[in-house]
């Protein structure tokens, strides 16, 4: 009876411990069992590329309608690498920016058995290798041969993108590029090299890829690849942890449903990225661009 009497006053403590520990929890935070009115785990954490102006856009969009109805959604920023690593092991929930078949395939073919692929949600995309409008060249199977106009270099982005490997493995030695020099170090840096070309009236060549709001802001033109080095079109996709679908059942069905065309999507690129505001102020500035596209937004959750 004694030992029944411990066994049920520790209970006790250990309840009330929780209850304060949860009491002193900060403000704003969920816990995991927490639930949105329509059964979906409240508390839901996507992971977004550094630098993928695309993913910024769809992934900042998603946090704004997920937020309305009822949920807390996290935006975690990464690398590629880790952020697939990430989703494997159940630290994030989700990803909007998979590029399918190509870009992406070796991560696919990593993790793909603790991940769930949600199916594409733009299939305009493209990976591409970029130049100024005026250049004096129009494919890639010319750009040896002009090595004194462009330096040599080629600029690009992030080390560890799918994009960087395409060039680096498959296009710098389909055109006699190995002599080359393929600078990496992120997008934003690629993106402010292309700017300050622009206004110097000097060539530049980049690696780029489409959809991107760049298109809209710069004079450039995207060389042909007559050998198709840089592979076909690609999909964007949506792609989940495994058991994304029983933590949020109604979120999967409309993160399957997606979709958003290369206009709609540069039109959300342009408004947050060209604003000058910090990344503290994107869910703002959604909040604008959803108000002039209301019809388009509120179709994501019908």
């Amino acid at each position: 009876m004694k030992n029944r009497t411990k066994i049920l006053s520790a209970i006790g403590l250990g309840a009330a411990a929780a209850l304060a520990l949860s009491a002193c929890s900060p403000p704003g935070t969920t816990s995991g069992s927490a639930t949105v009115d329509n059964g979906d785990q409240k508390a839901m954490k996507m992971v977004v590329f550094n630098g993928w102006d695309e993913d910024t856009a769809a992934s900042e969009l998603w946090k704004y309608v997920l937020d309305q109805k009822g949920y807390d959604v996290t935006l975690d920023y990464a690398d590629v690498a880790p952020a697939y690593q990430g989703l494997s092991q159940g630290d994030y929930d989700a990803v909007l920016d998979t590029w399918l078949p190509n870009t992406h395939k070796s991560y696919m073919e990593k993790y793909g058995d603790d991940l769930d692929d949600l199916g594409a949600w733009n299939d305009q995309a493209s990976l591409e290798v970029t130049v100024n409008a005026d250049a004096p060249i129009d494919s890639l199977a010319d750009l040896a041969a002009h090595e004194d106009d462009f330096g040599g270099r080629i600029v690009g982005i992030e080390p560890g993108a799918g994009l960087t490997s395409v060039v680096k493995d498959k296009v710098m030695s389909a055109y006699g590029l190995e002599d080359w020099d393929l600078v990496t170090s992120s997008t934003p840096a690629m993106l402010s090299e292309l700017k300050k070309s622009e206004q110097d009236g000097s060539d530049i060549v980049v690696t780029l890829w489409r959809p991107h709001w760049a298109y809209n802001a710069f004079d450039v033109k995207d060389l042909e690849d007559p050998k198709g080095a840089l592979g076909d079109n690609e999909t964007i996709h949506t792609v989940v942890k495994k058991d994304f679908g029983d933590d949020f059942p109604q979120a999967e069905k409309w993160l399957a449903a997606f979709k958003m065309d290369s206009d709609t999507l540069y039109s959300l690129e342009d408004a947050l990225v060209n604003s000058g505001a910090d990344q503290s102020e994107y869910q703002g500035i959604v909040e604008q661009w959803a108000g002039e596209h209301q019809d388009y937004v509120d179709s994501l959750t019908k």
